[in-house]
């Protein structure tokens, strides 16, 4: 089906959208905003290496580029292409972006599927390796290779044979640390856990990972010194340095905890073996090799020394990274990987955690281990309303949202009285932080950002993280009156909360690490969760944390958290985006959008194009 299509209409012929010198289908498809100028680049020049003049492969390889943007390592042509019938497939494609044409993806010039991914794999890029038609998808040859290492690893991994356990007092132990019927869901997944090299921990907020995770180290630090006289060597990691700092609290918190708050019944001895445990990001575990930002110090020629290595907000990890973390591990040590499958996936390409609970699932049922019992549910109405969302049910969501309980509520953009108590309240907590901050109470800051985080799904635009912090700096500023002058604006001032985007080695700073910047006599210092501080001269990659993104929120909590949600025309507005947001609260939750955003973000699924569960599932 070939429909004409309208040029682009901007008056800048040099706009960065565009890529000049683009022919053809290339041309067409980038003035339609479905790919952008790097897309069209990469195709042009990796086709012209190889001498392939044939615009459909071209198109193809452009649309395997964007597919990894978007977040996913292969692409599915024959979603694409036209059928027998004439008529496209390509509402599956993300619609034009602003800027182009504005032209409906089913009436842009689709090749036909049938023979598309053939003609690719028969072209010399394929010969030449830079694609792979493999299981029916189109790989670039990276994600392709990382995508089979990742199959070959866990599968390895799976006939490593079982660890040797003292089962008399594993199962003794067990008892006493998760005793009864209320704990006999965790009891039964620490026991899977202590048995194998690798295991899947699933579950939800509440649902008792950490504390899982927490007696399944002391299961094993008893296991190794009454039965092997030494101390066992644990590795607890998480993608950033947030979700790290969030770990090791958690587990602190469990070990130190009472039984009666719901932790594992620990003993001074089980005390003793996990004293001092720390948990660190995965880079940082994996070792930073210079020159290199996919490959560590540890992998198959120098493994990590550690015997068990759990890693904690797997959703996040990137295919790429679980490919490195795989090759790095110990074929005999204990690997936990824990998780909330229903919530976002990486920034980067994969959905890996989802694909080893569906592919690894399949092939042994008792890799993966689901636990799916509330034993936090601080509110009733946030548990109800997540699991509202996880059904997909958008009737049952407006309802738990709209019914009057103070948890949970919805406000209508159009709502004057609720968009000013939204104002009202982002003012109160940033004076709030501002002044613990001045008065050079480092703790109370830091503690006091956490009790409220502002979420938006896009960087951008009316309901973006850039728009709002602007907003929140403004109302401080006004609010605080003559004696915050004109810090207000400035790069640095007492209270601003600060949000690291970029990895810095040197001074052991992660993407996702969280701070405050603190007055410090005529000086100021960010000090950041975890305990570190540096002067304000020292950082460069920051970002004001009035507001952030729902994909930067993974990994933290906060007392109460107010979700922005966009246009039903966005993109991001999906099902794991709004579960996400809605899971980082523990007390309540302000939603602010239309009806309508809230049922575009039930019924929209976040689909990433993967073959990784098909691989592990044959």
């Amino acid at each position: 089906m070939t429909t004409a299509i309208e040029r682009w209409t901007g008056d800048d012929p040099y706009d960065a959208r565009l890529a000049l010198g683009a022919t053809g289908l290339l041309r067409t498809f980038n003035e339609a905003g479905v790919l952008t100028a790097a897309d069209v680049h990469v195709a042009c020049r990796t086709a012209d290496i190889v001498g392939e003049d044939d615009e459909t492969v071209r198109l193809a390889v452009a649309l395997a580029v964007r597919a990894v943007r978007q977040g996913s390592v292969c692409v599915d042509l024959d979603a694409f292409g036209t059928g027998s019938s004439g008529a496209a497939a390509a509402p599956a494609v993300v619609p034009a972006v602003q800027g182009g044409t504005g032209t409906e993806p089913d009436l842009l010039p689709w090749p036909a599927a049938e023979g598309w991914l053939d003609r690719v794999a028969a072209s010399p890029l394929a010969v030449r390796s830079v694609v792979r038609a493999d299981l029916g998808l189109l790989y670039l040859d990276r994600y392709w290779r990382e995508e089979q290492q990742v199959r070959d690893d866990v599968v390895a991994r799976l006939a490593v044979p079982a660890p040797d356990v003292d089962e008399p007092l594993l199962e003794q132990s067990a008892a006493r640390l998760f005793p009864g019927d209320a704990y006999a869901e965790q009891r039964a997944a620490a026991l899977s856990i202590s048995r194998r090299r690798t295991t899947v921990l699933t579950g939800g907020p509440g649902r008792g990972k950490t504390t899982t995770v927490t007696g399944v180290l002391a299961l094993l630090a008893e296991q190794a010194e009454r039965t092997a006289g030494r101390r066992v060597r644990i590795a607890l990691a998480a993608p950033t340095g947030k979700a790290a700092a969030r770990l090791q609290q958690a587990v602190a918190d469990a070990l130190g905890a009472p039984p009666e708050v719901g932790g594992p019944e620990l003993t001074a001895d089980d005390r003793r073996r996990l004293a001092g445990l720390r948990a660190g990001t995965l880079h940082r575990l994996l070792g930073r090799r210079p020159g290199s930002s996919t490959r560590f110090r540890h992998d198959r020629s120098n493994r990590l020394p550690y015997d068990v290595v759990v890693v904690d907000e797997t959703s996040m990890v990137s295919l790429t990274l679980m490919a490195r973390l795989l090759e790095a591990v110990r074929p005999d040590a204990r690997l936990v990987l824990v998780g909330d499958p229903d919530q976002l996936a990486s920034v980067e390409a994969g959905a890996v955690l989802a694909d080893l609970v569906t592919g690894l699932g399949e092939r042994d049922a008792d890799a993966v281990a689901a636990l799916v019992t509330d034993h936090r549910s601080e509110s009733t109405a946030i548990t109800r309303l997540a699991a509202a969302i996880q059904g997909g049910d958008p009737e049952a969501v407006l309802a738990v949202l709209t019914e009057g309980e103070g948890a949970v509520e919805l406000v209508h953009p159009d709502d004057a009285a609720g968009l000013a108590h939204l104002q009202d309240e982002l003012t109160r907590h940033a004076l709030d932080v501002r002044g613990l901050a001045l008065a050079g109470d480092a703790a109370g800051a830091l503690a006091a950002a956490e009790r409220h985080r502002l979420l938006c799904a896009h960087r951008e635009g009316p309901w973006g993280v850039e728009h709002w912090n602007q907003q929140v700096e403004r109302w401080l500023g006004e609010a605080s009156g003559a004696y915050l002058g004109a810090a207000v604006g400035a790069r640095w001032y007492p209270g601003r909360p600060v949000l690291i985007t970029a990895n810095d080695y040197g001074l052991g700073l992660f993407n996702g690490d969280t701070g405050v910047v603190v007055a410090e006599g005529e000086n100021l210092r960010a000090h950041l969760d975890g305990g570190a501080s540096f002067a304000v001269s020292r950082l460069g990659d920051v970002e004001t944390l009035h507001a952030m993104t729902v994909h930067k929120s993974q990994g933290s909590q906060a007392e109460a958290v107010t979700v922005l949600l966009p246009d039903v025309t966005s993109p991001l507005l999906t099902r794991e985006l709004f579960y996400t947001a809605v899971t980082r609260a523990r007390r309540r939750v302000r939603v602010v959008g239309t009806p309508d955003a809230v049922r575009a973000a039930v019924d929209r699924r976040a689909r990433r194009a993967t073959g990784l569960a098909a691989r592990l599932r044959g």
